[in-house]
C-alpha cells in the first residue's frame, strides 16, 4: 500500500476498490488473461403507488444513450457504462464510481411490460412500472340482503 499524505481522509469505499483493482491485476499476471470486470450497483429508490412502482436511480453524469433498461416479466435490470474522464495534471483523489454498472430489481406482483416509462433528468433515471391490471387493488362493494331467517310454526 502506498503512504497517504497527511491531512488526506481515508475513504473505506476506495481502499475497497484499490484492494479489487490490486487483487484483479494478481489474478491477471498469475492466471493469463483478462479478469472479469465486475459491475457496481448505483444507489436507487424505490416507491410504490396504487398503480405502478416508482424507481430513480442516480446516475450523474451518464447519458441516456449508454443506459440499457430491459424487463422480463417481474425484474427490471438496468446496465451501462460511466466512462472515465480523460483528465491533464495528476489525479490527487476519486471517489467517483467508472465502469460497468448495473441495477437489478425484482417486483412484486404483476406488471405491464409493455408501459414500462424512463426518463432522465438532472444525473437521475426515474422509471415507471405501471401495475398489471389484475394486480392494481380493487374496491369491492358489500351488498346486503334481505333475507327472512324466521320460521313459522
Amino acid at each position: 500500500m502506498q503512504a497517504r499524505p497527511m491531512g488526506w481522509a481515508r475513504n473505506p469505499l476506495t481502499e475497497f476498490d484499490q484492494l479489487l483493482s490490486e487483487m484483479s491485476g494478481l489474478i491477471e499476471s498469475t492466471v493469463g488473461g483478462a479478469a472479469p470486470a465486475v459491475a457496481w450497483t448505483p444507489l436507487a429508490d424505490v416507491t410504490e403507488s396504487e398503480d405502478a412502482f416508482h424507481v430513480e436511480i442516480e446516475l450523474p453524469g451518464v447519458k441516456s444513450k449508454d443506459i440499457n433498461v430491459e424487463a422480463n416479466g417481474q425484474e427490471l435490470v438496468v446496465t451501462g457504462e460511466i466512462k472515465e474522464k480523460e483528465r491533464k495534471g495528476v489525479l490527487r483523489r476519486s471517489t467517483r464510481r467508472t465502469g460497468a454498472f448495473e441495477y437489478r430489481l425484482r417486483l412484486p406482483g404483476e406488471v405491464d411490460t409493455e408501459k414500462i416509462n424512463a426518463q432522465m433528468s438532472d444525473g437521475v433515471l426515474a422509471i415507471t412500472v405501471p401495475k398489471a391490471e389484475v394486480a392494481k387493488p380493487r374496491h369491492i362493494e358489500i351488498s346486503e340482503t334481505s333475507e327472512s331467517t324466521e320460521s313459522s310454526g
